[in-house]
């Protein structure tokens, strides 16, 4: 087995099945005539080697960058000519893609992260473009005559890493034109903008952004539809946008916009699907309901907007769409109202955790079978005794979900991260297995991975689900902080930076709702002293103690500022003390690991906390 690096182009014809349905013969008879007299001779001509023909698509390899940049803009440009001259029913034309990165070569074949990239960028390119990874834009950038637009970063399947995307076209083309032929060329792809809470009460915020939420994911269970993620869609929260701007800025062909009025036991909605193009109006509904056909509700907005965009549901998506958890509005309601604490940005804070678990054993005495509400609450429950040594830890509430529904992911993470806790990390290794599998995409699987990872000292795998985890919610500040600690003990100082940039941004925001967020100020603290404003972040370290004294993740965090960033031990240990007189088990345990404690891992003042810490700890029988 060989390793090395090559540029990697992955090309494909577009509409190839629809091209031999309607017209096999002739289909065949134009490939063919285009694969010999462009794309076989122009990947040659190029210094390339077709390594793989996949049905339609190929895979080429390139020993320089540049070569396989210019190749596929010759075989885009050549074939968008000849395709002027065919008939509009067999016309052959590509979507490219090209990535530079280490693949592993087995006699004549190739594969890798760097083959299955390439094939990714190329399910992103428009109909007769070009996508390349920021990785290959910055390779040639500046060495050959083409202009590139930046088309942010996407999530793809099977890849952990959010992918930096680009498009590259002819230098002096028309930017316009351009744009225009994307949208053409896209997998029909949807924003759904938060729905606005027209209640008249804030309150009733949670319930109109748990309606957003649904929609997304039941959007997102249709295999031809992209989806913007949450994360995303929510960052226009409170704005006023146009709907074309935000189509063009997260390059999506459809925009769903609506608000949501509760009342008593009616509730009222309105949505509309604009399309990003032309800024039209596709689909609008306004819905009139008693608040117990919400479900039914739900279902007939996700159904309409699938009609709307002229798209077929497979069997499957029906009912996973369909798959609510539960029939009971008032369980429902206030599982809503639990899943608001947690996305609250405000997850190292005991309080809010408190407060979900209160919400989920009321969820779960009206419906004893509503699998995610005992998910959930085994979440806070694991999060409390981690914190501060409280409770049974939600092995049983984890255990009841998965009896009710054992392909619920978040129940399968967070009985692996309770597994953890207990250092049981042969049997918490299937369960996040199997948690990953069933949902990729899901903010608890993702961080419950990284959590998984970071106590097995896989700080690079870490890095990768926390990533994750910060792209699926908007307001997770703990997600960015973990990955300033996993880039700087991976001496990647750029990420890191990065990392506390994100944090920083995401901990403004939280605050902007409340200023007196411990669990905030806390991780803010830390991306302030990654970026160099030590002055600042010990203002805000002296500000949160008078407001929130007794918060240990955020004394913890201070401590972690002042050992590695601020470089003052004697503070870190002074800030410490109260922590680690009071943090339960699972805090304890992450501090054995903690890079972050490392230049104050041999002073005598920290062993002597620690072993107090961990005696007081076994006396409790915690």
């Amino acid at each position: 087995m060989q390793r090395k690096l090559a540029a990697i182009l992955s090309a494909d014809v577009v509409g190839y099945s629809g091209l031999m349905e309607a017209d096999e013969a002739g289909t065949l008879t134009q490939l063919k005539a285009n694969r010999a007299g462009i794309f076989d001779p122009a990947i040659a001509g190029h210094g390339g080697r077709i390594f793989k023909l996949i049905g339609d698509g190929a895979l080429a390899e390139f020993p320089s960058v540049i070569a396989a940049v210019e190749c596929a803009l010759a075989i885009q440009a050549a074939t968008e000519e000849a395709a002027a001259h065919e008939s509009a029913g067999n016309a052959i034309r590509y979507r490219i893609g090209i990535h530079l990165g280490e693949v592993v070569v087995e006699g004549d074949d190739i594969y890798g992260d760097g083959v299955n990239l390439a094939a990714r960028l190329q399910g992103l390119a428009p109909i007769g473009g070009v996508a390349l990874s920021k990785m290959v834009r910055d390779s040639v950038e500046g060495k050959m005559t083409c202009d590139f637009d930046d088309l942010g970063e996407h999530t793809v399947k099977n890849i952990e890493r959010p992918i930096h995307v680009f498009f590259a076209r002819p230098a002096g083309r028309d930017v316009e034109d351009d744009a225009g032929e994307m949208k053409s060329g896209q997998k029909l792809s949807i924003c759904v903008l938060p729905f606005a809470n027209m209640s008249g009460d804030p309150e009733q915020e949670y319930f109109s952004d748990g309606i957003s939420e649904d929609i997304i994911t039941d959007l997102s269970k249709v295999s031809t539809l992209g989806v913007v993620s949450r994360n995303t869609a929510f960052s226009f929260k409170g704005k006023t946008v146009k709907v074309r701007q935000v189509a063009n800025e997260l390059k999506v062909s459809h925009v769903l916009e609506g608000s949501v009025r509760k009342a008593g036991g009616r509730v009222r909605i309105t949505a509309q699907l604009i399309d990003g193009a032309n800024d039209e109006h596709v689909w609008a509904e306004r819905y009139d309901r008693d608040l117990d056909d919400i479900f039914a509700l739900q279902d007939e907005i996700s159904q309409a907007i699938v009609a709307a965009l002229k798209l077929k549901l497979l069997p499957e998506e029906k009912k996973a769409i369909a798959r609510r958890g539960t029939d009971n509005v008032e369980a429902y309601n206030i599982y809503l109202m639990a899943r608001q604490e947690y996305v609250s940005g405000r997850t190292g804070d005991t309080r809010p955790f408190e407060a979900l678990i209160r919400l989920c054993q009321r969820a779960t005495e009206i419906d004893p079978g509503y699998a995610q509400a005992w998910a959930l609450m085994a979440l806070g429950q694991m999060w409390v005794r981690y914190m501060v040594g409280k409770g049974d830890g939600g092995l049983e509430a984890a255990t009841r979900a998965l009896a009710i529904d054992g392909d619920l992911a978040e129940a399968h993470a967070v009985k692996a991260r309770i597994l953890a806790e207990d250092g049981k990390f042969e049997e918490a290794v299937p369960e996040i297995e199997q948690a990953l599998k069933l949902d990729p995409e899901s903010h608890e699987v993702n961080e419950a991975a990284a959590r998984l990872k970071f106590r097995q000292h896989k700080l690079d795998e870490a890095a990768r689900h926390w990533e994750k985890a910060a792209a699926l919610m908007d307001l997770d500040c703990g997600s960015p902080a973990m990955l300033i600690t996993c880039y700087a003990e991976l001496q990647d100082t750029d990420n890191m930076r990065r990392a506390a940039q994100i944090a920083l941004d995401r901990v403004e925001k939280v605050l902007a709702q409340d200023r007196n967020n411990g669990a905030a100020l806390g991780y803010g603290s830390v991306a302030l002293a990654t970026l160099g404003l030590g002055d600042r972040s010990k203002t805000w370290m002296s500000r949160a103690l008078l407001i929130d004294p007794d918060n240990l993740n955020m004394r913890y965090n201070f401590g972690c500022a002042l050992s590695k960033f601020l470089h003052d031990k004697d503070a870190s240990i002074a800030m410490l003390e109260y922590a680690f007189a009071r943090m339960g088990s699972g805090l304890l345990n992450h501090a054995k690991v903690d890079p972050d404690f490392d230049p104050i891992r041999d002073d005598p003042r920290f062993r002597a906390m620690m072993a107090q810490a961990e005696a007081r700890l076994a006396a409790d029988g915690g």
